[in-house]
């Protein structure tokens, strides 16, 4: 890395998307807007049509948008404001909207003036270049830039820096010679990190169904399930980027999800957007392969998602509702997927356990936001006040779901099915165990965020799990 200060007294010239933050401000304001007022998205098309600067202007119309939160370049700033300290002069140069610009400046307060767009003239290549030389002349100024769009002002440049370029700007920098500063380390492995490939584990309740008839042997009940499983892995992938875009500011605000690949820049927004659309072909193609009601749960699995991430996770407990639905739902794919009935038992089990892990998780995220959290910072429905309420709520529910395995293991089912039933009764304190357990670490505030990951990964959950699967064999083949 190359960060030395330009050494001539020129004004510096610094572009914003890309080179001082690493994100882009267009996608940032499309995706806030998509969080902060929906209904006025029908309206793209039109200021499209008319143009990127209306777009970019309208956007920024449409947002509250807060500069602190953006993934500023570390780096970068730390130059602007050493050349700053030696008096020099620095202007932002940017082809984001001026609103956005003079914030961002204003947070900053490192710079002298501001160039950006508005509602008719989008500042960016050849106009940016254009208006930088009205002022400056030809080689006398300095320039900070990253993309093909930047080459023409880094050529004029008297001293110019890339930085963290694309393919076009890095070709120009190896040509040229100019100063770098990369801080980017790739894109593969925030990629696989967005993709959150520990969340797959969730979709083992696909299993379910094709365990409890005890086909394991069932070649064509294992594929379906298989195909099943990675069909909805890479949809849930597809959701869970979707939902990161969505939640930029959210997550920002939170002392851990800020780290995530795009809230934290270090993956670009259009790269995650083919990233969903590649995995959401994929997920549909393997779908239409098998029963045609796993398609329809599989289609109900995505709008409900995406429904979630929209508005429905904001809402007073019809978000935890349906996020033991969504546990539910992976249940009966696996049934259709199998071709294995879900029995009513295992459906009321799966919807009141989940709900009391989705409250689980509803009470550790409000906990990390500590007192005085209110709905505009958490981003739920939910206030400090409402801790104790989720974990009586949670506690019940949890209990629930132990009566109603206790009633299964009494039923008459179990008797026709099992050979020693009495040997199932073991369930019910291990799965006890596990809820009593979890919601005693979150009072504790000593839960990860995702109970579900927690459970995953937690031995003495794994070893109840395990004594189960054990129990219920003995009762089964015993």
């Amino acid at each position: 890395m190359d960060a030395r200060a330009p050494q001539t007294d020129n004004t510096i010239f610094v572009d914003l998307d890309g080179t001082l933050i690493r994100s882009d401000l267009l996608w940032e304001t499309l995706f806030l807007a998509l969080r902060q007022r929906p209904q006025i998205l029908y309206r793209l098309p039109r200021w499209l049509a008319a143009g990127k600067a209306r777009l970019k202007a309208e956007l920024a119309a449409a947002v509250d948008f807060d500069a602190a939160l953006l993934p500023y370049r570390e780096d970068v700033v730390a130059q602007l404001r050493q050349a700053r300290a030696e008096g020099r002069r620095i202007v932002l140069a940017t082809g984001a909207n001026e609103k956005l610009a003079h914030a961002v400046a204003d947070h900053l307060g490192v710079f002298d003036a501001v160039m950006a767009s508005d509602a008719t003239i989008n500042l960016t290549a050849e106009r940016k270049l254009d208006r930088i030389m009205s002022e400056c002349g030809e080689g006398r100024f300095d320039y900070l830039g990253n993309s093909h769009e930047d080459i023409c002002l880094l050529d004029k440049a008297d001293e110019a820096t890339v930085v963290a370029p694309d393919r076009a700007a890095d070709r120009w920098q190896k040509r040229s010679g100019a100063h770098r500063i990369d801080e980017d380390g790739g894109w593969l492995r925030p990629a696989i990190k967005a993709l959150r490939p520990h969340q797959w584990m969730k979709n083992l309740l696909i299993f379910v169904p094709m365990a409890l008839s005890q086909e394991f042997f069932n070649l064509q009940m294992l594929a379906g399930a298989i195909l099943a499983f990675v069909s909805f892995s890479l949809a849930a992938s597809a959701v869970y980027i979707g939902n990161d875009l969505v939640d930029l500011t959210a997550d920002r605000k939170h002392k851990s999800k800020r780290h995530r690949p795009f809230a934290s820049g270090a993956l670009p927004i259009p790269t995650g957007l083919k990233l969903a659309a590649g995995l959401l072909v994929t997920s549909l193609a393997i779908a239409w392969i098998l029963p045609e009601h796993f398609l329809a749960v599989l289609g109900i699995y995505l709008v409900t998602t995406t429904a979630y991430s929209l508005f429905i996770k904001r809402m007073l407990l019809i978000d935890v509702l349906v996020l033991a639905g969504l546990y539910t739902l992976r249940i009966i794919a696996g049934s259709e997927a199998s071709g294995v009935e879900a029995s009513f038992w295992l459906l009321a089990f799966s919807l009141f356990f989940f709900l009391s892990l989705a409250l689980v998780k509803r009470f550790t995220e409000l906990q990390d936001f500590g007192s005085g959290a209110h709905r505009s910072k958490t981003g739920r429905g939910y206030v400090d006040a409402d801790l104790e309420t989720l974990a009586q709520a949670g506690l019940a529910s949890g209990f629930a779901s132990v009566l109603v395995l206790a009633l299964y293991v009494d039923s008459a089912e179990v008797r026709r099915q099992f050979t020693e039933p009495y040997l199932a009764w073991a369930l019910c304190p291990l799965v006890l165990y596990i809820i009593v357990r979890i919601w005693i670490l979150a009072r504790r505030d000593e839960m990860h965020e995702d109970p579900v990951v927690f459970i995953l990964r937690d031995w003495r959950s794994q070893l109840m799990i395990g004594l189960g699967a054990i129990m219920f064999l003995a009762a089964a083949y015993v």
